[in-house]
């Protein structure tokens, strides 16, 4: 099938944090083109084990040479914007301009906990992130910087350096709602939804271009990316029963069962399988993809790593 030009990504999605440099190399020696890792700064009460994704990102780049690294997502709002732009800006210098900055709002159930946790109102999160975005460009671009906003306020900063990446590293915007789908058209350099049917990324996809061409921007060069649950193997129905216990089972609903939910969200099943919802989802518009491996230890997520490295990439490239 011929395709446009496609990026291939993988995240880290296990708790196993200090092995981000061994998982960066992996990566760039399976010819991954990317990799990625989401953040919270408190997932739950007690809280799960996390890590904050641009460090995690700097450590990844420095174990590696050509690999693409990305947060996938940060947690914009619960930031400042000088010190958010300064780090982006210091891992992108550090990595020789290999960062994409994946950003979000962080709309999954029980999030308010980590906005408490730093004083940010968590509905202001979508108002805020898009006047730290602008905030943000300019800090990247402009000297002796002033701004007075809703949410911030400061006079004559100046960033040095900039970043590598000019006019600074692209921005993926995340997120499931029509303000996250308004405010990547306008702010964003990419698009990067989760849990989408192929439906619902056709209809997001064609929305954002709607709402560029109404703001009269170019969207040349734009990432119409996905991070996309994934579980491959060499035994269809096993590799479909792993999707259902880590994804179904997890999103269930009275109205749909967790062996619908994973077959609507999910890739799974053999390398073929796996290429045709590939397929499904470049028609959709997805040019970017970040495979986020089913798997709860380090070992299956290299074994999965390497089942697709071996025969799904060959047959994009």
């Amino acid at each position: 099938m011929p395709t446009p030009k496609l990026t291939f990504g993988c995240g880290m999605a296990v708790d196993e944090y200090g092995d981000v440099p061994e998982f960066a190399r992996r990566a760039e020696s399976l010819g991954f083109d990317r990799i990625t890792m989401g953040e919270h700064l408190m997932d739950g009460n007690p809280p799960r084990p996390t890590v904050l994704g641009l460090p995690a990102m700097a450590a990844a780049a420095g174990a590696t040479r050509t690999i693409r690294v990305m947060t996938g997502i940060v947690i914009a709002p619960l930031y400042d914007p000088v010190l958010l732009a300064k780090s982006v800006t210091t891992v992108d210098v550090v990595s020789g301009g290999r960062l994409d900055f994946g950003i979000g709002i962080s709309g999954q159930r029980g999030t308010k906990i980590e906005f408490d946790a730093v004083g940010v109102s968590v509905r202001t999160r979508g108002r805020r992130t898009d006047e730290m975005l602008q905030v943000m460009k300019r800090l990247w671009t402009e000297d002796h910087v002033s701004h007075h906003g809703d949410f911030f306020d400061f006079d004559d900063v100046t960033l040095l350096p900039t970043p590598t990446q000019k006019p600074h590293p692209p921005i993926w915007v995340a997120g499931r709602s029509d303000a996250a789908m308004r405010r990547a058209a306008a702010l964003g350099d990419g698009w990067y939804p989760y849990l989408f049917t192929v439906r619902r990324l056709k209809a997001s996809n064609e929305m954002i271009s709607q709402y560029a061409a109404e703001a009269g921007r170019d969207m040349s060069g734009f990432h119409w990316g996905l991070n996309q649950p994934t579980s491959i193997g060499p035994d269809k129905d096993a590799a479909f029963a792993v999707a259902v216990a880590n994804v179904g089972e997890r999103y269930v609903t009275a109205a749909r069962s967790a062996e619908d939910i994973a077959q609507a969200l999910c890739v799974s099943g053999t390398p073929q399988d796996c290429i045709k919802a590939i397929e499904d989802r470049v028609e959709a518009g997805v040019r970017d993809f970040n495979f986020g491996f089913l798997s709860p230890d380090i070992g299956g997520l290299y074994s999965q790593m390497e089942m697709f490295s071996s025969q799904v990439l060959p047959y994009f490239r």
